[in-house]
């Protein structure tokens, strides 16, 4: 089955199947939950434009990760809404997988690379008639947090995606898995190709976070249960998986042990990640390949036309139209009508504890003199979505909802997906970004920002120590000791923080334009060619597949 619109590049013609969880290429198809997803969907935009042979595998979720509403309080409420999607291919075949003994049935359907402009993507469903109603529970809920069915779910990607593409006689040379929730086609694969070391020179692996929400561990007998290894005896499974002596199993482990090389998504990251898997004993090689987004799709062409015909006029004009369609957003969901001559501060991203996202109000006094200063003052946007079962992220949420009742410049908006994200990125000034030092991984969301002129304004971590120039084309938190206890970091940052934000951010802003359209245009300029996904969909070929 010929599944690409396109004729593949000379220079990318080895054949690549791509494996993740999530995948947001388009606000219509709602498969994904946050950042990982958002890398991916740009990802396999850059594969359309480079003509790469990549095809996408995935889950199609019927409920996709969950609808962020409002209860009548305008507190959080996740909520459920069944999915249809018309504009998706169904493939006439099916395979099958055994999930706790059990045969379930895996339906196809093909993203079609013309819809959307990207990779041809095949995703998976066990929702269908053949299955009874436990079996088709395993693809409703992205991230479902259920032990059981998570793991039901990484069956079906791994194995029921090496499957289907067998299936529909695609042949492929490397299977590269996004994070580790793939890890099943290692045990498929290895019932093809008889032995590990043959296996390992078809298989790479990303690596996206050092949180242990993003390196799962199952016991060991459990997984054999569910039929996490495929059929394997369990001897064989601890052997090839580097799991000899104890049962808590390790996803990443697994990986590293199952790939010929392996990756880590910024170059702080992929340090980070050789020290945590240091002791892992013959585990693949860890690179970095820095994370990136896709220009063409984030960018407004206004804005990029005027940087690149010189005219800061028309670039601040248009900014401030783009403003605007932010701020009529905000209107809509909060009755409040900002301004778009004022400062406007926007965070959004996932709502997790280690991103503090209330950092910003850690010294209250502080933080109402700074939302109070009507001789200069700043708007104040937070957006994201917490995991729906996070209790203390949703408090944190719901917090920064009953604070916003006391400012007519402060907004908790709903709906983080990509339409909004758009909306945040090409209507802020400022891009807040404030996770914990060396907990973040890469952190893409302030590269969509930078190239739409909102400053990226950080914690020295992630990508941003790759790009920023600090009062150039972005700006900088003072780094502090990682080391130092959680309580003292935050004080610190805290205090960091609103010492540029007071001292440099909100001057230059008002008292020097001039100088703040120069760090617009540098952050949009500089950002360009690194951190646009082509640079990374290249590097891929170059450093892993054709390795």
């Amino acid at each position: 089955m010929n599944l690409f619109s396109y004729d593949i590049n000379e220079k990318f013609k080895k054949s690549v199947a791509y494996f993740s969880m999530e995948f947001a290429v388009d606000q219509s198809l709602k498969i994904y939950s946050g950042g990982l997803g958002f890398l991916a969907g740009s990802h396999m935009r850059s594969v359309y434009d480079l003509k790469q042979n990549v095809v996408g595998v995935g889950l199609l979720w019927s409920f996709g990760y969950y609808d962020q509403l409002r209860n009548e309080d305008r507190t959080l409420k996740p909520h459920y809404t069944r999915k249809f999607y018309y504009f998706l291919e169904e493939l006439d075949v099916k395979v099958s997988v055994k999930v706790d003994n059990k045969d379930v049935m895996i339906k196809g359907f093909l993203l079609r690379c013309d819809v959307f402009g990207t990779a041809p993507i095949i995703l998976l469903s066990t929702d269908i008639y053949e299955n009874d109603y436990l079996s088709r529970t395993i693809t409703h809920k992205l991230y479902d947090a259920n032990e059981k069915t998570r793991v039901a779910q990484e069956i079906v990607l791994g194995i029921g995606g090496a499957k289907m593409l067998e299936a529909i006689n695609h042949k492929v040379d490397i299977y590269h898995m996004n994070e580790g929730h793939a890890l099943p086609l290692i045990y498929e694969l290895y019932n093809r190709f008889g032995d590990i070391e043959t296996v390992k020179k078809h298989v790479v692996f990303t690596t996206h976070t050092p949180e242990t929400a993003g390196n799962e561990v199952h016991n060991i007998n459990f997984l054999y249960e569910m039929g996490f290894f495929n059929g394997l005896d369990l001897n064989t499974a601890r052997n090839i998986s580097g799991c000899k002596k104890s049962d808590n199993f390790s996803l990443t482990i697994g990986a590293l042990k199952g790939a010929k090389i392996a990756n880590g998504v910024s170059k702080i990251h992929g340090i980070v990640a050789n020290e945590m898997w240091n002791d892992v004993e013959d585990r693949c090689e860890i690179i970095s390949i820095t994370n990136a987004q896709n220009k063409k799709y984030w960018t407004d062409k206004t804005l990029i036309r005027a940087l690149d015909e010189h005219e800061d006029y028309e670039l601040l004009a248009r900014k401030k139209h783009l403003k605007k369609v932010l701020f009529d957003m905000v209107a809509d969901q909060t009755g409040k009508m900002f301004d778009p001559e004022v400062l406007t501060i926007v965070w959004a991203r996932r709502f997790a504890e280690y991103k503090r996202p209330g950092l910003l109000k850690y010294d209250y006094e502080r933080f109402v003199k700074l939302m109070t200063n009507t001789q200069r003052p700043i708007q104040v946007i937070w957006a994201g979505k917490p995991y729906p079962t996070d209790t203390g992220a949703i408090d944190i949420f719901n917090e920064l909802v009953h604070i916003s009742h006391k400012f007519k410049n402060m907004a908790v908006l709903v709906g983080y997906e990509l339409t909004l994200s758009k909306l945040l990125k090409q209507g802020s000034d400022v891009w807040l970004n404030t996770p914990r030092i060396t907990r973040e991984a890469s952190g893409t969301s302030g590269m969509t920002a930078s190239m739409n002129g909102s400053i990226h304004f950080s914690i020295h971590d992630g990508w941003h120590p790759e790009f920023a120039k600090d009062g150039k084309n972005a700006f900088t938190i003072t780094p502090v000791d990682y080391e130092l206890p959680f309580f003292e970091q935050d004080r610190l940052d805290n205090k960091n923080m609103m010492d540029i934000l007071e001292n440099s951010i909100i001057p230059t802003y008002y008292d020097n334009p001039h100088e703040w359209v120069n760090i617009m245009k540098s952050a949009m300029s500089d950002i360009e060619i690194e951190f646009d996904s082509a640079r990374m969909a290249t590097e891929y070929y170059e450093k892993m597949f054709n390795l």
